[in-house]
């Protein structure tokens, strides 16, 4: 048994975060021996899944052995020191290719790091690579024009979810026990669903978002402002109090960016959530939803409410379908003038759901309507959470379907619209509530099902330790048979 496996009692990567950390902190693994494991695991899996599309394998070995030095040398180093992490393509990392995806950003290698980037090195995290994503996030799936599409580690010829579709799998499968995402709509929950693990979109302003899509040097990705969100995917929701604990901040890159409260990110007992007032509802009164995610959405919420010693609502903010009016925000926060100039510098066409945004001839009545229907739903949610501490309902209405489509044309026996199946997610973005997604089963062809569980304005942690005592309730596995060791 190899120095990694002694020190877990079997292998690293099967642990979680919290317990990796220490273990690193405690000497009883080291940094090195760490990322030769992640990288191993890698190269084991990904060519089957694709979760990866840029390795950074020479400089993560660097790091570990600069995290090595330190520790032997009785250094105090940072809480995620020599954890492996996986950044998602959308987001920028320092002298490491990122595309966002596109062939219109295909050589580019940003000259500084995102903020969240910036914070995991300082706390000693280790980047093994970038993860795969929908072309500048437009859509909630796995593929793009650029690199093979990711598969679900579940099923390989089902999609993980998008857009933060690598980030995902590399968590589900133990490539490494962190992986960034971005959430714009349901990014980083949506496959955190299909995929069997946890994820969480914090308040809005909670993590900082630069440069990213906040910043003017970058047609076409200088978008989303007022509705993207980054967040950690992690096995636990435990490990993404840990995460957050790095993450969270106040800067002045980011103007949206919101005061720390506090610095203890360590989750409440579900003691604290005794009698917490809880609202579940299974399609907000509007949605198509497959009967398995129904049934298992209805059961999760019952058994909290019986673990809490909660009263239940069937209730929702009846606010009605979103999706027409947050594409048209998507659209008013994309700078579709930069990309159609790249394109045709390029001479590169854009397709999807992305085409669909940049060619459509809004008008600025269009952005007007769509603001005011904001303002709206964003008051018949705050009116509605004033009588309830958490909203649940699934994560998304169907479970994970055939890669390299955006969604499914049938939900439940009934046809529907590609977008159908993403009715829950975008309430959060719009209102910038914290939003999770934590396992509650399968289907009974072994479909991971998430719930969703939106909190009240700047309640991450409340958000946390309700996953937490989910997590309790289903004790989930990783897709081990696609692992070796």
């Amino acid at each position: 048994m190899d120095e990694a496996s002694a020190a877990t009692g079997g292998h690293p990567l099967d642990a979680d975060l919290v317990t990796m950390a220490a273990a690193v902190r405690e000497g009883k693994i080291s940094a090195v021996a760490l990322i030769d494991a992640a990288l191993q695991r890698v190269a084991q899996l990904d060519p089957d899944l694709h979760a990866f599309c840029t390795l950074t394998a020479d400089t993560a070995r660097a790091d570990a052995r600069r995290i090595d030095a330190r520790l032997a040398a009785g250094d105090v180093v940072g809480p995620l020191a020599g954890i492996p992490v996986a950044i998602k393509d959308l987001v920028c990392t320092k002298g490491v290719l990122t595309t966002f995806g596109s062939r219109l950003y295909a050589d580019h290698v940003p000259d500084e790091d995102d903020v969240v980037v910036e914070r995991l090195k300082a706390a000693g995290a280790i980047v093994i690579g970038k993860t795969n994503t929908s072309e500048f996030g437009y859509g909630a799936v796995g593929h793009n024009p650029l690199f093979a599409t990711t598969r679900n580690p579940w099923n390989t010829e089902l999609t993980p979810g998008g857009s933060s579709a690598g980030s995902a799998v590399a968590v589900a499968t133990g490539m490494v026990p962190l992986a960034i995402g971005s959430d714009g709509g349901g990014s980083v929950r949506v496959p955190a669903a299909l995929c069997g693990i946890f994820g969480i979109k914090p308040s809005w302003g909670r993590v900082p978002v630069y440069p990213g899509c906040r910043d003017e040097r970058y047609p076409g990705i200088s978008s989303w402002e007022s509705l993207e969100h980054i967040g950690p995917l992690t096995r636990t929701a435990a490990d993404a109090a840990l995460a957050m604990s790095v993450l969270a901040g106040p800067t002045p890159r980011d103007r949206h960016s919101i005061p720390a409260e506090s610095n203890d990110w360590s989750i409440s007992t579900a003691a604290s959530l005794r009698g917490a007032r809880l609202a579940v509802s299974v399609d907000l009164g509007h949605a198509t939803v497959d009967a398995e995610v129904r049934a298992a959405t209805q059961t999760a919420a019952g058994r909290l409410a019986q673990a809490l010693g909660s009263k239940l609502d069937t209730a929702h903010p009846g606010i009605g379908p979103t999706q027409p009016m947050f594409e048209t925000l998507v659209a008013l926060d994309t700078d579709r003038q930069g990309l159609r100039a790249m394109a045709a510098a390029k001479r590169v066409k854009l397709g999807g759901w992305l085409g669909h945004l940049v060619d459509h001839p809004w008008t600025a009545d269009d952005f007007t309507r769509a603001i005011v229907e904001r303002k709206r739903i964003v008051n018949a949610v705050w009116r509605f959470m004033e009588n309830h501490d958490f909203l649940l309902t699934p994560t998304t209405g169907a479970a994970a379907f055939a890669i390299n489509v955006d969604g499914p044309d049938e939900i439940d026996g009934s046809p529907v619209a590609r977008t159908a199946w993403l009715a829950f997610s975008a309430i959060a973005n719009l209102t910038g509530l914290p939003a999770a997604s934590v396992p509650i089963g399968f289907t009974r062809d072994g479909r991971p099902i998430g719930l969703q569980i939106m909190g009240r304005h700047l309640d991450d942690r409340g958000v946390l330790a309700l996953s937490a005592v989910v997590e309790s309730l289903y004790p989930m596995s990783m897709p081990k048979a696609l692992m070796t060791v």
